[in-house]
């Protein structure tokens, strides 16, 4: 018989990738402080979001989600989260009219700052140290003090999230993403590369679209859907301290949401049905992915869809599959066969990342453009032999002209890296790479049309 869940319940399971706090008393005041602090976000907004994926469950819509791979408090600023986002509603539009469908925007972001690490240690400047774990937990400093899990730093995570929060509701909602606005964006960039011929062609499209909705009178002037998005955020719900004190009961069905986020999930070190991580996830009502890692067995994999969507809801669950471009052949069609026959009802989504990072020849972290746009091509073209729907991708980019993954029309090199290699954790695609891979997914959700019945 299943337990009753209750938002503290994780804590009688096993933790995993998770801080032991040195200064209990000072954990509780921290704990009780975002008790009292409002709900990042509401549940009526996780409603909707919910509704959204279920469009993309059906086929009838595409699930875009980016951002940081860990938010930092030291970067933070207004430009660089307007930038994110101008970025990611770019990325939609080329979407948008390549694949005839809308697309469910979601961020990973006001909310990203805890990351599971391979080891327990690193070492920095010679020293071995805690390995950092984010900045809702502890430091990059080079210090053993500064290494130390620090529970006052959710609130700083809190402050933070609630700021970015702010800003784009008002970006998404005050006119900064009118569809003509994105578009002249879009124009921008393609106009300033040699290589974007291809790209400037379909952007021009575009512009044909848009002026012949115009000159039939369908304009932002006169249409909302023209001038607003709706804009989501998630995060990995890794610091569990943080999601039970920010969780609170929607005052209209009663249930209990994860205020912290839109949409939360669980990564591929923490999905131990037994887990502590499991256990939280599968009590909130809002949507939840679901890392899907190499060695993921098919039998847990049911289990976990079971014990996080019991009702088998569409929407609820988002499987996001992270293989890297040599091992999705080999692992993501028993997934989908399995989820397929059990008759689960989920969206299945591409991570391009996790699964191709490498060491590059200086030393630096990076992932390798081609090894990414390889990996979204398998996923869609797996899912077209196997009769489902690829329903979305998951990147970790941002807006600033960072130099952290190698390739793509900017041709950035091993030796390039070390000119703006500014990420807090893992390497991120820049602005540029970020819309090049967009087209490039567009192109794959084309040929989608004359292979998938919707």
């Amino acid at each position: 018989m299943k337990s009753i869940w209750e938002r503290s319940s994780w804590r009688k399971k096993a933790r995993r990738q998770m801080p032991e706090y040195g200064d209990s008393a000072k954990l509780q005041r921290t704990e009780k402080s975002l008790n009292k602090l409002p709900p990042l976000v509401f549940a009526g907004e996780v409603r909707n979001l919910k509704n959204e994926l279920r469009k993309v469950e059906s086929g009838e819509a595409f699930l875009l989600q980016g951002g940081d791979c860990a938010e930092s408090f030291e970067e933070f600023s207004a430009d660089l989260t307007r930038d994110t986002f101008k970025v990611l509603l770019k990325m939609a539009v080329v979407l948008t009219f390549g694949g005839k469908r809308p697309i469910v925007k979601i961020g990973r972001m006001a909310g990203q700052f805890a990351k599971p690490r391979s080891s327990e240690y690193e070492e920095v400047n010679g020293l071995r140290l805690p390995s950092y774990r984010g900045d809702i937990i502890n430091s990059m400093g080079a210090s053993l003090e500064e290494r130390m899990p620090q529970p006052e730093r959710m609130l700083q995570a809190y402050t933070q999230s609630s700021a970015s929060l702010n800003l784009l509701r008002a970006f998404s909602q005050g006119g900064f993403a009118d569809i003509s606005r994105v578009h002249s964006w879009v124009l921008e960039s393609t106009k300033g590369h040699p290589g974007y011929k291809k790209y400037s062609e379909l952007a021009t499209k575009i512009t044909d679209s848009l002026d012949f909705m115009a000159a039939a009178g369908i304009s932002s002037k006169n249409s909302d859907i023209l001038r607003k998005v709706d804009f989501y955020t998630s995060h990995e719900a890794l610091l569990l301290e943080y999601e039970e004190a920010l969780c609170r009961q929607d005052s209209t069905t009663g249930l209990p949401v994860a205020g912290s986020g839109h949409m939360i999930w669980i990564g591929d070190r923490t999905r131990q049905l037994d887990g502590a991580h499991v256990e939280f996830c599968r009590g909130v009502q809002n949507p939840i992915g679901l890392k899907c890692g190499p060695t993921l067995e098919v039998s847990e994999l049911i289990k976990l869809c079971e014990i996080l969507n019991p009702t088998n809801d569409p929407g609820r669950l988002t499987l996001i599959s992270r293989f890297g471009a040599n091992l999705i052949e080999g692992n993501l069609p028993r997934l989908i066969r399995g989820v397929k026959d059990a008759g689960l009802r989920v969206v299945w989504s591409c991570d391009p990342m996790h699964g191709n990072t490498v060491k590059s020849s200086n030393g630096y972290k990076t992932r390798p453009f081609n090894d990414i746009l390889s990996e979204v091509k398998q996923f869609f073209q797996i899912h077209i032999s196997e009769g489902t729907y690829p329903g979305g991708v998951h990147i970790e980019m941002t807006g600033k002209d960072v130099t952290e993954c190698t390739g793509g029309l900017q041709s950035i090199h091993d030796e390039d890296l070390l000119s703006r290699y500014h990420t807090a954790c893992d390497p991120r695609l820049n602005a540029t790479q970020s819309l090049e891979l967009s087209f490039l997914v567009a192109e794959e959700l084309r040929n989608l049309e004359t292979t998938f019945n919707r």
